[in-house]
């Protein structure tokens, strides 16, 4: 199992990243919970992550502190939800949402995300309500590293990046659309784009 990687970040596009460790680049998809804290590109930064091996792929999934990936790891042992839906759920909420919705049974919250029906919405608040992890996603005092533009088109990107997140082509255009994304990077984008989906 690999537990964490420390490298270069050189490149970015959303779920998609790839870290350079000591020559070796090691591709990753990451949550939107951890684009929207990446460096800029060329800077090192630490990411913790979690190895899903397959017999077609083995698939490597970073993120941004130990609180998002200990949720990833709670969330693709619910009956249904893989490892491309628990990206989807992360992006969509941080995980102080996602515990609230879980405590609150606020079904509806998560049906708003993409590829969360209502049976798998109620599965998750079910199976999820006694065993989520601890939220001390940051020690007193620390702070995430600050919010970078992407290099490019932001809107495409962040279009695009909704694609892969499950949103259809015409409703992510929508979202973009829908707010003001002058001098705003691919990452803010996004983030309004999915607050304004969960309201």
């Amino acid at each position: 199992m690999i537990g964490f990687l420390r490298g270069k970040l050189v490149h970015k596009a959303p779920p998609s990243l790839v870290l350079d460790v000591q020559g070796v680049g090691y591709e990753l998809e990451a949550p939107m919970t951890t684009f929207y804290h990446l460096p800029l590109l060329g800077a090192e930064m630490t990411l913790h992550t979690h190895l899903v091996v397959r017999e077609d792929a083995h698939s490597l999934f970073g993120f941004i502190d130990e609180a998002d990936r200990g949720l990833f790891r709670t969330l693709i042992k619910v009956n249904g939800v893989g490892p491309k839906l628990a990206l989807t759920i992360l992006s969509g909420q941080s995980a102080e949402e996602f515990q609230r919705c879980i405590q609150n049974n606020d079904t509806q919250a998560l049906v708003r995300l993409p590829g969360v029906g209502k049976k798998t919405a109620e599965r998750l608040v079910i199976e999820l309500r006694d065993r989520l992890p601890e939220q001390s996603t940051l020690e007193a005092g620390e702070t995430r590293p600050a919010l970078t533009s992407n290099i490019g088109n932001p809107k495409q990107e962040a279009i695009s990046a909704l694609c892969s997140l499950g949103y259809k082509p015409l409703d992510a255009s929508k979202m973009v659309q829908a707010i003001s994304t002058e001098d705003k990077s691919c990452e803010d984008i996004i983030r309004l784009a999915l607050q304004g989906a969960i309201r």
